[in-house]
């Protein structure tokens, strides 16, 4: 059995990423939407790579079962012999036959090659979840200036529905003040500091999670859900710090209504 190791393994990677990539959005916590193909194909291919290598597996048990049979008809062949000598050469070359079999076709590895079916099997049946709270905190809140300048008008309106990548650059950046008199909707999960502040937050991606920033607002106005918790707040931008400057970062929203939200199928924002 041990001989199908490998291909069981191939099958559980492969299907793993088949569930989160064909059979549900999950993918969507770890990569950007365009890379959904690349891992449909992938998954299939192990699938089907498990196949073969349990093919060629087979075929080779199949084999060595031939090869013990003919080994056995061999023995008995020298058995019948006319002389005794004769019987007794049959037998030892049965049984030399035998022991060098034990020899070649032993178990394809150790028992505990099999524990590295967990891990995969984990993957399939428990996907880990999106980058969160404790991912957002690890990146300090140092910005450098990125140049000061006018942004595009904002849609008419209110309230007008911003990223927290935009509303934080429009906030620090933006010499032509266009959030000033604006109401705004944010949508992001829960993270606080050490202050007792805290911050509607959400991670910006390029390709995939292992290149996640961070992008945030800090609240006020309300009472903070516990974190993690996904939210859509409603307010007013509230100037903080010289435009560019440290000071300015992160921006302050004052929040007239919030509402508890379900985490979106894409929790993280394309920089």
């Amino acid at each position: 059995m041990r001989r199908f190791g490998p291909a069981v393994l191939l099958a559980l990677v492969g299907a793993a990423i088949l569930r989160v990539s064909l059979f549900s959005e999950l993918y969507l916590r770890y990569v950007q939407a365009g890379l959904r193909p690349y891992l449909v194909v992938s998954g299939a291919a192990l699938v089907l790579l498990a196949v073969a290598v349990a093919g060629v597996a087979r075929g080779a048990a199949v084999h060595e079962a031939e090869g013990h049979e003919g080994g056995d008809g061999d023995g008995h062949e020298g058995g019948d012999g006319d002389g005794g000598g004769d019987g007794h050469e049959g037998t030892g070359d049965h049984a030399g036959h035998s022991h060098s079999d034990t020899h070649s076709h032993g178990p394809a590895g150790p028992r505990v090659a099999w524990f590295l079916t967990l891990p995969a099997l984990a993957l399939l049946l428990f996907p880990p979840p999106a980058l969160g709270s404790y991912s957002a905190e690890r990146e300090a809140a140092q910005r450098a200036a990125q140049g000061v300048g006018t942004f595009p008008d904002l849609p008419s309106g209110n309230p007008v529905d911003l990223t927290l990548g935009e509303f934080g650059a429009r906030a620090v950046y933006d010499s032509g003040r266009s959030l000033k008199g604006r109401t705004v909707r944010l949508t992001g999960f829960v993270t606080r500091d050490g202050d007792g502040a805290w911050y509607v937050t959400r991670l910006l991606v390029s390709c995939c999670a292992a290149d996640a920033t961070t992008a945030k607002a800090e609240v006020r106005g309300v009472e903070a859900p516990p974190v993690d918790t996904w939210v859509t707040v409603t307010g007013t931008w509230h100037p903080e710090g010289e435009l560019g400057s440290t000071e300015a970062w992160p921006p302050v929203v004052d929040v007239t209504s919030l509402r508890r939200v379900r985490q979106p199928d894409n929790p993280y924002e394309k920089r």
